[in-house]
């Protein structure tokens, strides 16, 4: 069981990050967070969180820290142990990434990496540590216009006006490679919810590559179909059954 063979929580919850279009506002304010309970078929999992701050970057630019994380718990950590942690500085103002770091822990595998964004100037500073020399190895890529890391990504989506039948392209750079991520707008569905019944929209991304991790099943992920496009539900199939993560809790939101 490793890494990259074993379908760990962090797609369940970051498949959602890379979905996206260019917008001109935001739908969230500063403090929300989001808590997923993640299953494995009937077994719990684990937790993800999502959460939104908003920080001084620089000393002088407003900015929005968004953080995710994903951690099992202690049953499921004696069969696949993830600790991750992931995030981004977007900047308040222009709404483009500042920095997105990866800190990640599944099983044996670590990863630590980062990337700073200069988009003005076409390109990102890649640095990636190497954990048998404990330095960071830095590298200068160009960068497509438009293009985000995979948490700002979603923050741009949830003002989207999206309808059943949509297709929508986003070019995202994160882990030294530049890639297109496409988002399928499918149906809306009614599902009970910690809102009660809400009408949602029923996405699937589809990912160019390995440009995160190893896709190996259908993705699916249940967004409320108002303007604050609010994840409620997401469901992956897997080489073995499937996971779901479920909204929990919710603070510092509209509803």
């Amino acid at each position: 069981m490793n890494s990259i063979d074993y379908p760990n929580l962090l797609p369940l919850f970051l498949i959602l990050l890379l979905l996206t279009a260019a917008i001109p506002l935001f739908s969230f304010q500063n403090g929300e967070k989001l808590t997923f309970d993640i299953k494995y078929g009937i077994i719990g999992a684990g937790q993800a969180t999502l959460e939104v701050n908003e920080i001084i970057f620089r000393e002088d630019t407003p900015a929005y820290q968004i953080t995710s994380t994903a951690r099992t718990n202690s049953f499921f950590d004696r069969i696949f142990k993830v600790r991750d942690e992931i995030e981004s500085i977007l900047d308040k103002e222009n709404l483009y990434s500042h920095r997105f770091t990866k800190r990640l822990r599944e099983g044996r595998y670590r990863q630590h990496r980062i990337h700073f964004y200069y988009p003005d100037q076409d390109f990102s500073l890649y640095m990636r540590y190497s954990f048998s020399d404990r330095e960071f190895n830095e590298e200068r890529m160009e960068i497509p216009p438009d293009t985000h890391d995979i948490l700002s990504a979603f923050y741009w989506l949830r003002k989207q006006d999206l309808v059943p039948g949509d297709s929508i392209d986003i070019n995202v750079t994160a882990d030294g490679d530049n890639y297109t991520a496409r988002v399928i707008v499918h149906h809306t569905e009614t599902i009970d919810t910690i809102f009660g019944k809400k009408e949602c929209l029923v996405i699937e991304p589809l990912l160019a590559g390995d440009a995160i991790f190893k896709q190996t099943g259908d993705i699916h992920i249940w967004i409320t179909n108002d303007e604050h496009k609010i994840p409620v539900r997401m469901q992956s199939k897997v080489t073995f059954g499937s996971f779901t993560a479920i909204l929990s809790e919710a603070e510092n939101i509209p509803y």
